[in-house]
């Protein structure tokens, strides 16, 4: 594959990443943005009221084959403090997200059904 055609792989996967966030979690789309390919640190950009709502650094993986633990190391070393998450994906295939098993189980949590 081109490196631009890759590079275009990857920037769709990053805007589906920003689209869903603004969509699901009511963010403005000004506060979520896209990085340019190639640009080191996140994938995916955020304001602070944005991250407020959700406190993750988003690596996006766009390829074939991954090598899942480096590319969690990677969305590690670009955290800065906030969660870091891989979102990966592949052709034909749905995204899927990669975190630590505590901070999933904390998300279910944090989001039990209130007993009466």
């Amino acid at each position: 594959m081109k490196t631009q055609s890759a590079k275009a792989k990857g920037r769709k996967l990053q805007q589906l990443v920003r689209d869903k966030l603004i969509e699901m979690l009511d963010i403005h789309p000004e506060d979520v943005k896209s990085t340019s390919m190639g640009a080191g640190g996140e994938d995916v950009t955020m304001s602070s009221s944005a991250r407020k709502k959700f406190p993750c650094s988003i690596e996006c993986k766009n390829v074939e084959k991954l090598n899942f633990w480096n590319a969690y190391e990677q969305a590690i070393a670009n955290a800065n403090g906030f969660e870091p998450i891989v979102v990966a994906k592949k052709n034909k295939h749905k995204p899927l997200v990669l975190c630590d098993l505590n901070y999933f189980i904390n998300l279910h949590k944090k989001n039990e059904p209130i007993q009466d």
